[in-house]
């Protein structure tokens, strides 16, 4: 990635993976990602702000030199993953003057990580300031977005935040600055909703420690910078709220066919009745998909069939998935097809302990379902939509 100027003395200095495909060996990446780091020129001192992926550190490295870099005072260190972190010793054997400046969680985090000396750090407490002459670098703790020891930086008088993880997205663009806004949103929804949605309740926090600072840009660790922040901060408002929209998803799998008939039942059943319905056929669907869709629907029902006596592995490793995400779901329910009986039901209660969304009695059906079956599944829809009601989404 070029050397790109956000403003006389700042530049992005970091690197774009159009390839990555695969984030930590889980996160489907349909658009790359990008490595953001950032070079801050003062009056007196010069700062870099993250590095980035080690699969990429001679682009950083070949950055700093066509900048002319030729002095680092300092490293800052938003965050240790690797992603942000990987490139320090790199740094620090070319520019070896150059000091790591992060808290005292990160500092640890780093020494066991990447086997940084103690000696190579200053720590900095929440609030505290470092100036480089003519600018002033703050130092904001922003824990759990999404690790606990991130933090940000508040750059001043250029008023430019600059968050690590917190507001980014897995989006690689020749662009620095975002243009298309409703792409870039939807990349930063899906980042959202696979690394931070866990952690909603932390972000709404961190969003009241910085809402009253004078931010005219918002530079990530991944993906596009804003010189709008306003797009994504109320985007992010809207996600962390307790508010959920009038649909329903429906992640499902089907071996033989009962099941399938079953959700297209009730998927036809729930839009007779004015409910929007996200249905996602688990042997197809982008697990990333299924994660935004998470983050706005009032109700999920997974559908599975029945195997060795459980719920289908997909679904399982599904049901584990929203249990862990912890989307503000307010209902959930499984239907499905088994049989000669079971545990469906209990397994998958047990791998959401931790949603805090309102059971609708589940409906299992043995074998293929017949005209009976289906009037069952229009009076489960019927519970759907009294539950939505119940909520004034209807």
């Amino acid at each position: 990635m070029a050397v790109r100027k956000l403003k006389d003395g700042i530049y992005s200095v970091g690197a774009i993976d159009w390839d990555r495909r695969l984030f930590d060996e889980l996160i489907p990446l349909p658009d790359g990602t990008s490595y953001n780091a950032y070079i801050v020129k003062g009056e007196e001192k010069t700062a870099l702000l993250d590095t980035v992926d080690p699969v990429k550190k001679d682009e950083l490295i070949g950055n700093l030199k066509s900048l002319k870099v030729e002095k680092i005072d300092y490293i800052i260190a938003h965050h240790a993953e690797q992603d942000h972190s990987g490139a320090i010793p790199d740094i620090l054997s070319l520019y070896p003057e150059a000091k790591v400046v992060t808290n005292s969680k990160c500092r640890g985090f780093l020494m066991d990580l990447l086997h940084i000396p103690e000696d190579k750090f200053i720590v900095v407490n929440d609030g505290d300031t470092l100036s480089l002459g003519g600018r002033t670098l703050k130092f904001i703790f922003t824990p759990w977005v999404h690790w606990p020891e991130t933090m940000v930086t508040y750059l001043t008088p250029d008023n430019i935040l600059f968050t690590c993880d917190f507001f980014g997205s897995h989006y690689a663009s020749s662009d620095l600055f975002v243009k298309d806004k409703e792409k870039v949103l939807e990349d930063a929804k899906r980042y959202y909703a696979e690394i931070m949605m866990p952690f909603r309740f932390q972000i709404r926090k961190n969003l009241e420690k910085i809402k009253d600072l004078k931010i005219e840009v918002i530079a990530p660790s991944h993906g596009l910078v804003y010189d709008e922040p306003e797009l994504i901060i109320d985007a992010y408002k809207g996600w962390i709220s307790d508010e959920v929209k009038n649909i329903v998803l429906i992640p499902y799998v089907s071996m033989h066919g009962s099941t399938l008939r079953m959700v297209n039942y009730l998927i036809d059943a729930l839009i007779k009745r004015g409910i929007e319905v996200k249905p996602f056929n688990l042997t197809k669907t982008d697990i990333g998909e299924l994660a935004m869709a998470l983050v706005d629907a009032a109700t999920i029902v997974v559908g599975t069939p029945t195997v060795l006596a459980g719920p289908h592995p997909s679904i399982v490793y599904a049901t584990y998935l929203v249990g862990v995400l912890r989307p503000k779901t307010k209902f959930i329910s499984i239907i499905g097809s088994f049989g000669w009986g079971g545990k469906t039901v209990d397994t998958l209660k047990g791998l959401i302990p931790t949603l805090k969304a309102e059971i609708i009695e589940p409906l299992l059906i043995k074998g293929d379902p017949d005209e009976e079956d289906f009037n069952l599944i229009g009076e489960f829809a019927d519970k759907i939509l009294l539950a939505h009601k119940k909520i004034g989404l209807l």
